[in-house]
């Protein structure tokens, strides 16, 4: 992969996906409102964007990505990605699956924090978690629910 810049628009979620490429990892995903000028359009991820899109849940999981985010945010993130499509989770339990004390207000802190600072969703989905706000848009996150219904 070619690092960069890249950005479509998926009709699907009514926005565009943007994404931020180095080292041949995913490294940035973000929704801005229009395909930036400066960005390119063709990149092999946005072909597994749609497959996810059209049905097949684990086209995701086949991104590289590389996350450089504290650690106590990363076994959060690491621990969300194997929340399966159509499922969600309480921040609570994504505590617990990371190997927090579920029941600690500073651990659930931390989950409520990993998210707002997730680096990559979409590809790590905090659109999974019902009882707290991911970096996902809240328009794309209850688009992205309804898709994996």
């Amino acid at each position: 992969m070619t690092p960069g810049i890249y950005a479509q628009r998926f009709d699907e979620l009514d926005t565009v996906i943007q994404l931020g490429v180095a080292s041949g990892q995913v490294i940035d995903v973000s929704f801005p409102d229009e395909v930036p000028a400066d960005a390119e359009t063709d990149h092999e991820v946005f072909g597994l964007i749609t497959d996810y899109l059209n049905g097949d849940r684990l086209a995701l999981t086949d991104v590289e990505i590389a996350l450089t985010v504290p650690t106590d945010q990363r076994q959060v993130l690491d621990a969300l990605q194997n929340v399966s499509a159509g499922n969600t989770v309480s921040v609570s339990r994504l505590a617990r699956l990371a190997g927090m004390d579920e029941d600690s207000e500073e651990d659930n802190a931390t989950v409520r924090d990993a998210l707002r600072a997730n680096p990559i969703p979409l590809v790590i989905p905090d659109h999974r978690v019902h009882d707290a706000q991911g970096a996902t848009p809240p328009d794309v996150a209850a688009a992205l629910r309804r898709l994996e219904e």
